[in-house]
């Protein structure tokens, strides 16, 4: 997808799940890449480079934003 970045990368899909819920509270275009794959096939995550994290540029900073405060401000972490 054209105009899409990773912003982070993760092994396994229990990492990002609160995650996912606020980007999708904020209604922020993403995708997560290998996410299927490694659903399917949980030992190729480190052989597909784990499943990234795909923004559109223009929402770079704000999922930045998130990551950070879940990250800090919240009880709830990424793994």
């Amino acid at each position: 997808m054209k105009d899409f970045i990773t912003i982070s990368t993760y092994t396994y899909p229990f990492e990002y799940a609160v995650l996912k819920l606020l980007l999708d509270q904020e209604e922020i275009s993403y995708f997560f890449e290998n996410e299927t794959m490694i659903g399917v096939f949980p030992f190729y995550s480190n052989a597909l480079g784990g499943i990234n994290l795909k923004v559109h540029i223009k929402d770079k900073d704000k999922v930045l934003q998130i990551i950070k405060d879940l990250d800090t401000n919240s009880h709830l972490r990424i793994v």
